[in-house]
């Protein structure tokens, strides 16, 4: 293989790769990306079995066909220390060479074949929806997502398809977040997609993409690019039961205000107590330390009695940095009780701090 190609060009497919590499045992080929020059395009792809990318370009000359692979990590840091030029890969005896004017760096390659071959799209199902939609869904409700429970369902974000619409939902047993988006579906089925792939899917959808999927797999399409990611094999949660059905109050609150009187308590303590009164918010720090915070706000809240709450901050701030509107409602049963905070289209339960 030998290929021309710009600086900027592949300095920006490597550092796409490098969420995708095996970064603990460099003597693993999923350490490695593999290049593969042909038909005028430079292919490069990555992963480390659970997850997978591979991007495709056509701003490349090619002198000779063919495939390399090399370290994605050092390989990076060679593009990077190079200046804004053309770099000429090339491999000889098992070795790709990289090179730019007076500068050569030499990188050990693997056995091309042995590299890890990506699922298939052919005869399995498609799924429809607008990248951008997918994109704001999953972004929503990545906070809710747990990371390391034992129960490994619940290090994911459920897609549930509906006939009518999809429900994007996730929890780590604290709170819970879906977001719902009306779409007839042809198909009535579910995924339980893990965090990682989540969090890399976000940086990928800004053109047309196409979904395909199995039991074990689901596959994102452009153009330009091939995503996979293997799927939690697991029952998640009857999430639709821990929903409150009824609220006994429902409060419209402004999202600027609260925003700004959480962050503010949240200084000396993520533990907040917040009362409502008909005519205002308390705002008050909840710690053991002989710390004190407290603000107030003039708001009408609706009330004819006064309720309190007590939750953790992070929580209310991760859902109000998620949404667009400048109002929201807060549903509140009593103060042992989950309460939620609610837009049109998204839903977070949270469980509140009970003292």
């Amino acid at each position: 293989m030998k290929v021309v190609v710009a600086k900027s060009v592949l300095e920006i497919i490597l550092t796409n790769t490098q969420s995708y590499l095996e970064k603990k045992d460099l003597s693993q080929i999923t350490s490695h990306v593999l290049l593969h020059a042909e038909n005028g395009t430079l292919r490069v792809k990555a992963t480390d079995f659970e997850i997978g990318f591979s991007y495709l370009s056509s701003e490349i000359n090619i002198s000779e066909d063919g495939y390399a692979t090399a370290n994605g990590t050092k390989l990076l840091q060679i593009i990077k220390s190079f200046k804004e030029d053309e770099i000429t890969l090339e491999t000889i005896n098992n070795y790709l060479y990289i090179k730019q004017k007076s500068s050569k760096f030499k990188l050990p390659m693997f056995n091309h074949l042995e590299f890890p071959s990506f699922p298939d799209i052919e005869d399995k199902p498609k799924f429809d929806i607008n990248a951008e939609d997918f994109v704001k869904a999953v972004k929503k409700i990545t906070p809710t997502i747990d990371n390391n429970n034992p129960k490994f369902e619940l290090n994911g974000a459920l897609i549930d398809i509906k006939p009518t619409f999809v429900n994007f939902v996730a929890t780590d047993t604290r709170r819970l977040g879906i977001f719902k988006k009306e779409r007839e579906n042809n198909n009535e089925f579910s995924l339980i997609i893990p965090k990682k792939a989540i969090v890399e899917l976000q940086k990928l959808f800004f053109e047309k993409i196409e979904f395909f999927y199995d039991e074990n797999t689901l596959i994102a399409k452009s153009d330009d690019f091939i995503f996979f990611t293997k799927l939690i094999n697991g029952k998640f949660p009857d999430y639709e039961r821990i929903i409150p059905k009824d609220k006994h109050f429902r409060i419209q609150l402004n999202r600027e205000k609260m925003v700004e009187s959480v962050k503010q308590i949240s200084v000396v303590s993520n533990e907040i107590k917040v009362t409502f009164k008909p005519k205002n918010i308390t705002f008050e720090s909840l710690n053991d330390e002989n710390i004190e915070a407290k603000t107030e706000i003039d708001f009408e809240t609706g009330l004819d009695e006064e309720i309190n709450l007590s939750f953790n901050s992070r929580y209310i701030l991760d859902f109000l940095s998620n949404i667009e509107e400048s109002n929201f409602t807060l549903g509140y049963n009593d103060s042992s009780l989950p309460f939620t905070l609610e837009t049109k289209d998204f839903v977070t339960i949270v469980m509140p701090i009970i003292r």
